[in-house]
Order: structure tokens, then C-alpha cells, then sequence
């Protein structure tokens, strides 16, 4: 009989710098109430800094293949440590959280942290959060804050890196302004400031974008190829579609633009999409790319579904347009 594993027992490991951390061991920084929050705040100062980086890191591959566990409240926490690495992986352990009060938080990491690893993640979980305000799900003024900041950056002579991930980030916002940096960075002769364009052209799901994505899914760049074939799934193109097979036939398409083009062909649809993709799956011995369309073809059926309640929706609208109608008649009838 297996001894049960106590959280205190899991901190004693942590501090052991010689010892890997056990898989089994991850499961139990999910979700930690207050006291076993103090507990690990008290030993973190006397771990190792190299040992604390990898178990962050080994949190973040648990976090991405287990959609159960959350490790938020140790995201939190490690978002004043004075090691800018540990600073940077709290944040991303902050990826799916929707709490309003980190935008102060982030907006402030971004405009002063003294590190560019924070920033970066920063700029780009706040992005989430403007997306949350175009939902309607946080307040205006939170979105406001977090877009003033990213477009401080983005119009500053601060590292490129850091403002072409504000530029992405406010992808999402419909603020007027956003369209000119878009434009502005589309017409740069840098490749990089050209893909981010596309990034941001994507999240913002307005079709004025798709005649410049698709004009970019056959340049001669491969990240301009795989930023404008991400984009074209996001905007759902479709006239994108046959280009994107024609990528995939390509023996000399670059692996970016490929996995790039199969998740887009399953955003925008289609009968040729699901052939396509099953018979890559049958020729492909990459037990990793099969995975990957795996995947594929279940977002496909996503959005098939999503396009027939789509089309249930509109046959609905017409009936009670025609009742309407009806009752018109039968009134003037009257």
C-alpha cells in the first residue's frame, strides 16, 4: 500500500536540489488554500533559484496538458520575486485567469519592470483581458487601462520584441487607433513587424484584413506565411482554404507554416479540409503530428457544429419573420 503524499512532504522534496521532481508531486500545488500558500512561501527564499525555475517549468507542462489543475494562487504570489525569470513563468501561470484585479497588476509589470521577460507576458496576458472587455465581461475602464498602456509601449523607442507583442496583444481591441498601427506596422519592410501585423489582423476578427492576409499566404517569408495562415483560420476565410492545401502539398513548406495551415483549415471548414487532413494522418508516421491533427479534426468538428447552429439560428429568425408576417396579414384582414 502507497503512502499518501503530504503537501509538506512535497516542499521537504523541493528543497532536496539533487532529487527531480516527481510527476506525482505537481498535482499538489494546484489550487492552494491560504495555509498551504504560507507554507510554500515560506521555504521558496531557501530553494535553489536553478530548482525553483524547474518546477515552474514543470507546472507549466503539467498546466498545458492537464485542464484540471490551476496553480494561480502561486502565480500570484511569485509576481514580486526578485528573480526576473520566476516573475515571467508566475505570469504564465496566470494564462487563464480571469480575475479583473490583475489588470493594475500587469499594466504595471509592463510599463516598469526592470526585465524584458515579464514585460513580454505581461503585454501579452493583458491582450486576454481587453478581449474580455470586448466580451463585455470586465469593466470598460480595466480594458481602457490595459490598452493605454500597450499603446504607450507600442508608440515608445523601447525593445521591438516588447512592442510588437503590444501590438499583437491589442489585436483584440476595437479601439479606432488600433487599425493605423496595424496598417503601420503591415506597410515596415521587416518581416517580423509584417507577421505581427498579421497576428494582430487575426485576433481582430474584422474582415477588412483578409484581402492582406490572404496577398501574404504565398510570400516568400516563412513566418509571414505562418502568421498570415493563422490569421486566415482566425478570420475564417475561405477563400484561403485552397491555398492552404496547396501549402500543405508543398514538399518544401516550412513545418511553422504547415502545423499553421492545418489548424486554419479547421477553423475555416469544409469538406476538402476533413479529406485532406485523414489522409495526412494515414500517410504520417510522426506519432507527435498525428496528435496535432488529431486535434485538428476535433476543432473541425467544433466548428461544423458551430456553423449548424449558426444556420439553425438564421431558419429560426426566418420563421418568426414569416409569423410576424402572418399575423400582419391576418390583421389587415381584420
Amino acid at each position: 500500500m502507497s503512502e499518501t503524499i503530504t503537501f509538506q512532504s512535497v516542499l521537504d522534496h523541493l528543497l532536496e536540489s539533487k532529487k527531480d521532481i516527481p510527476q506525482a508531486h505537481l498535482a499538489l500545488y494546484s489550487d492552494l488554500d491560504p495555509k498551504s500558500l504560507r507554507l510554500f512561501l515560506d521555504v521558496w527564499p531557501s530553494v535553489k533559484p536553478t530548482r525553483k525555475l524547474l518546477l515552474l517549468d514543470a507546472l507549466l507542462t503539467h498546466f498545458d496538458s492537464d485542464n484540471i489543475v490551476s496553480y494561480e494562487e502561486i502565480g500570484r504570489a511569485l509576481l514580486n520575486d526578485p528573480d526576473g525569470e520566476v516573475r515571467e513563468r508566475a505570469i504564465r501561470l496566470l494564462s487563464e485567469s480571469d480575475d479583473p484585479k490583475l489588470v493594475g497588476t500587469l499594466t504595471g509589470i509592463l510599463l516598469n519592470d526592470a526585465e524584458l521577460a515579464p514585460r513580454l507576458e505581461a503585454a501579452l496576458l493583458l491582450g486576454e483581458f481587453i478581449l474580455l472587455g470586448e466580451l463585455e465581461a470586465i469593466k470598460a475602464e480595466l480594458q481602457t487601462k490595459a490598452e493605454d498602456a500597450l499603446i504607450a509601449i507600442i508608440r515608445s523607442d523601447e525593445n521591438p520584441a516588447l512592442r510588437k507583442a503590444c501590438l499583437e496583444a491589442l489585436g483584440y481591441s476595437s479601439r479606432p487607433e488600433i487599425v493605423n498601427l496595424i496598417e503601420s506596422a503591415f506597410q515596415r519592410e521587416d518581416p517580423t513587424w509584417v507577421a505581427t501585423a498579421l497576428l494582430a489582423m487575426g485576433r481582430s476578427h474584422d474582415e477588412r484584413w483578409s484581402d492582406d492576409v490572404v496577398s501574404m499566404l504565398l510570400d516568400e517569408d516563412p513566418l509571414i506565411q505562418a502568421a498570415a495562415a493563422q490569421a486566415a483560420g482566425e478570420l475564417v476565410i475561405e477563400e484561403a482554404g485552397p491555398i492552404l492545401l496547396k501549402l500543405l502539398e508543398d514538399e518544401e513548406t516550412d513545418d511553422d507554416v504547415i502545423t499553421a495551415a492545418i489548424w486554419s483549415l479547421s477553423q475555416i471548414g469544409g469538406d476538402d479540409a476533413r479529406i485532406y487532413l485523414l489522409n495526412l494522418i494515414e500517410q504520417t508516421e510522426d506519432e507527435a503530428l498525428v496528435e496535432y491533427l488529431e486535434d485538428a479534426l476535433e476543432n473541425l468538428d467544433f466548428t461544423e457544429e458551430l456553423n449548424k447552429f449558426d444556420l439553425f439560428a438564421l431558419d429560426a429568425d426566418d420563421d418568426l419573420e414569416d409569423l410576424d408576417l402572418d399575423l400582419e396579414e391576418d390583421d389587415e384582414d381584420e
